[in-house]
C-alpha cells in the first residue's frame, strides 16, 4: 500500500491514524533511522501478525509486503533475477518454482554462509534439500508443507444425503475412484447449481501429488509423456469433469474465489494452506466446512520457502528476518491462526500442534489430521520447472472442462506446450 504524496507532516499524521486503526500495517513510509525491508508474497502466507510483532521487538525496522498472483509472482521473480533490479528483500518462492531457482544460486544469498548451517535440523530434511543447490549453496529457509486432505461442505454434502461425518467419509472415499463415484451421488441429489468439487486441475494436482514421480526424474528429465500415474489421474479427473461433477473452476481465479463464496461446490481438495484461502474467501461460511482424509492416502500439494535475493539493499536484516519468520515457534503460531502446516518436525509431537482444531472447519481436529498426513509424506522430486507444467496442466484440462478440446486432444496439445518449456 502506498500512501499519496502529500507534505511530510500531514503523512504522518495518516500513516499514524491508518495504523491506529488497523487499517494498514507492515507498508507506508519509512522514518527517519528505519530500515525497510520488503518482502514479496503470493497469496496468504499468515505473516501479518507476525510483522507487528517483529516490529514490536525490533523498533527500527519496518517491513513492507508485496503480495501478487501465484503466477504473476513468480514470473516477476524471474524478470528481476535476470535484470539484477526490482527484486523485494525476501522473496518467497513455492516448491514448484524452487529448482528452477536453486540452480541459479549466484542470484541468491547462501544462506548457508550467514549462519543457516547451524539451523538445519529445524526442518525436515528433504525440505532442507530441496532448496540446496548443487554447489551446497542455501538459497532459501522452509516455511510450510502442504499435506493433503478434503475439505468439505456439511450442509450441501447433508442435502444430498450423504454423510457428514469424517470417519464415515474416509470410508466412503478411500481410492479417487471411489470419490468420483461418490460424486455422482451426490450429483444424483445435489442442491440446484452446486458440483461435488471446484475444478479438475484442484483434483489432478492432488492426485500428481501423490505420484511416486512427478513431471521429472530425478535426472531433470520430463517424463510426463511416459507417467501412467499422472495419466491415470488425468482419464479419472476428465470422466468426472465428462460426468457433471466439476463447477469448472481454475484455482486462484477470481471466479474460483466467487465459488467459496457462493457454495458453487461441495469439496475441494485441501492441503493445509487451503483454508486460510477458504477462510479468507468466505468468511460467513464458518462452521459448515469441515475437513477429512484424502483418498489414496499421504501426498503434498504446496509448500514455500524464504529467499534473499543478492540485489537486496539490507541482506543481513533479510536474513535474519527471515531465519525468524521460519523459526518453528512462529510456524507454530501460523499454523494455529492460519493453518499452514510447518515443515519443522519438533512441532508434529507438540501437544498445542497436535490437539489444535479448527473452529471455522467445524472444530476439526486438522492439528492431528496434516500432522499425520505429513508423516506419511513422501517427498516427489521437483524438476527445473516443475511450476510452469503445473499451470500447462491446469490450462489442459480447463481446455476440456470449456468444451474446447477432448481430453485426448488436450492431453496432446498439453505435451507439445510442456515440450516447449524445455526447449
Amino acid at each position: 500500500m502506498r500512501l499519496p504524496r502529500t507534505p511530510r507532516r500531514l503523512a504522518g499524521i495518516l500513516l499514524a491514524g491508518l495504523l491506529g486503526t488497523g487499517l494498514i500495517t507492515a507498508c507506508g513510509g519509512s522514518g527517519a533511522g528505519t530500515t525497510k525491508i520488503t518482502i514479496g508474497l503470493f497469496g496468504n502466507f499468515g505473516y501479518q501478525q507476525l510483522f507487528e510483532e517483529y516490529q514490536r521487538t525490533h523498533p527500527g525496522i519496518e517491513i513492507q509486503a508485496r503480495t501478487a498472483s501465484y503466477s504473476d509472482h513468480h514470473k516477476n521473480l524471474a524478470s528481476h533475477l535476470a535484470t539484477g533490479n526490482g527484486a523485494a528483500d525476501i522473496e518467497a518462492v513455492d516448491t514448484g518454482y524452487i529448482a528452477q531457482f536453486k540452480a541459479i544460486p549466484d542470484r541468491f544469498t547462501d544462506l548457508n554462509a550467514q549462519g543457516g548451517d547451524q539451523l538445519k535440523s529445524r526442518w525436515l530434511d528433504w525440505k532442507w534439500q530441496a532448496s540446496l543447490a548443487r554447489d551446497g549453496r542455501q538459497i532459501g529457509y522452509g516455511t510450510d508443507v502442504g499435506g493433503l486432505a478434503i475439505c468439505y461442505r456439511r450442509d450441501l454434502l447433508q442435502a444430498a444425503g450423504l454423510p457428514t461425518d469424517r470417519e464415515q467419509l474416509r470410508a466412503l472415499w478411500p481410492t479417487w475412484e471411489a470419490f468420483m463415484a461418490a460424486g455422482r451421488q451426490f450429483q444424483a441429489h445435489a442442491p440446484a447449481g452446486v458440483k461435488w468439487f471446484d475444478g479438475g486441475p484442484t483434483v489432478l494436482n492432488a492426485i500428481v501429488g501423490q505420484a511416486p514421480t512427478g513431471y521429472y526424474d530425478r535426472s531433470d528429465q520430463l517424463v510426463l509423456a511416459n507417467n501412467a500415474d499422472i495419466k491415470r489421474g488425468w482419464d479419472l479427473v476428465a470422466q468426472g469433469v465428462h460426468d457433471g461433477l466439476s463447477a469448472g473452476l481454475l484455482y486462484s481465479t477470481p471466479q474460483w474465489n466467487t465459488g467459496f463464496k457462493q457454495g458453487q461446490f461441495a469439496t475441494v481438495t485441501c492441503p493445509a494452506w487451503m483454508m486460510a484461502k477458504i477462510k479468507d474467501q468466505a468468511p460467513d461460511t464458518a462452521g459448515k466446512w469441515d475437513v477429512a482424509a484424502v483418498p489414496g492416502g499421504g501426498g503434498n500439494w504446496g509448500g514455500s520457502y524464504l529467499t534473499v535475493p543478492k540485489q537486496g539493499k539490507h541482506i543481513s536484516q533479510a536474513v535474519e528476518l527471515a531465519a525468524w519468520l521460519t523459526a518453528p515457534e512462529q510456524q507454530a503460531k501460523v499454523f494455529t491462526t492460519n493453518g499452514l502446516l510447518p515443515s519443522t518436525p519438533k512441532l508434529y509431537d507438540d501437544p498445542s500442534i497436535t490437539g489444535y482444531r479448527n473452529p471455522f472447519f467445524n472444530d476439526a481436529p486438522v492439528g492431528k489430521l496434516f500432522t499425520d498426513a505429513a508423516r506419511q509424506l513422501q517427498p516427489q522430486y521437483q524438476g527445473p520447472k516443475a511450476g510452469d507444467v503445473q499451470t500447462e496442466i491446469g490450462n489442459a484440462m480447463l481446455r476440456v472442462e470449456q468444451g474446447k478440446q477432448s481430453p485426448d486432444q488436450s492431453w496432446a496439445q498439453l505435451l507439445t506446450d510442456v515440450g516447449k518449456l524445455s526447449g
